[in-house]
C-alpha cells in the first residue's frame, strides 16, 4: 500500500491547487511588494473577517517605511553578493552534514524486510516530534546553543550507532537499538542543525 501512501501528498497538493485561486494575496504582500493599500485591506477584511484593522496596517506601514530602500534581490544576485557568504557557507554545511551524517545504516542494520516499513514510518514521526520540540524551545534556546548542543548529540548518537551496528551480528536486539537512535539522531538533527 505505499502507492497509496505516496500519492495522498500529491492528493493534498491538488486540493491545494484547487483552492489556491479563492483566497485573497497576503496583505503584506499586497501592500510592500505591489503598494496595493485597498487590496490589503480588502484582503485583510477577507481573511479575518469585519472589523477594524487599522493597527495592522500601521504596522505594516511602518515595515515599509524600514525596508523601503532596501532591494530585492534574485538567486544569482544574492549569489554574486560577498556580505551573505557566511550565511551561505553555514547553509550549504548544514545541507552537506545531513547528506553524510550516516543514515544510510538504516540499511546495514540488518532488518527484517517487513519491519522496514515501519522504520520508514519511525522516520517521518521523528522528524515531525523534532520540527514541533524545536519550535518550542527554540526562542528559550537560541541558535547558537541548540546548533552546538545538537552537534554534540548527534555526535555521541552515531557513536552508539556505529557500536551497536559492530555488535548486531552477536546481539541481535542490538539491530532495534540501532533503528531507535537512527530516530534520536533524526531529533537531535531537527532541533539543532
Amino acid at each position: 500500500m505505499w502507492n497509496v501512501l505516496l500519492s495522498f501528498s500529491g492528493l493534498v497538493a491538488l486540493i491545494q491547487l484547487l483552492f489556491l485561486p479563492f483566497f485573497p494575496e497576503s496583505p503584506p504582500y499586497l501592500l510592500l511588494q505591489k503598494e496595493d493599500k485597498t487590496g490589503c485591506l480588502k484582503a485583510m477584511k477577507q481573511l479575518w473577517g469585519e472589523g477594524n484593522y487599522h493597527t495592522e496596517f500601521d504596522d505594516l506601514m511602518k515595515e515599509k517605511a524600514v525596508t523601503k530602500g532596501t532591494k530585492i534581490m534574485n538567486v544569482l544576485e544574492v549569489l554574486r553578493e560577498r556580505a551573505v557568504y557566511p550565511q551561505l557557507c553555514t547553509m550549504l554545511l548544514l545541507l552537506l552534514s545531513l547528506q553524510l551524517c550516516g543514515l544510510s545504516a538504516v540499511e546495514t542494520a540488518n532488518l527484517q524486510e517487513s519491519i522496514i516499513p515501519y522504520v520508514s514510518l519511525g522516520v517521518s514521526i521523528s522528524e515531525l516530534i523534532s520540527i514541533i520540540f524545536c519550535s518550542s524551545i527554540i526562542d528559550r534556546f537560541g541558535r547558537r546553543t541548540l546548533l552546538c548542543g545538537g552537534y554534540l548529540l548527534m555526535a555521541l548518537i552515531l557513536v552508539l550507532l556505529e557500536t551497536s551496528l559492530l555488535l548486531s551480528d552477536q546481539f541481535f536486539w542490538l539491530r532495534y537499538c540501532s533503528v531507535i537512535l537512527i530516530f534520536l539522531f533524526i531529533i537531535a538533527y531537527g532541533i539543532g542543525p
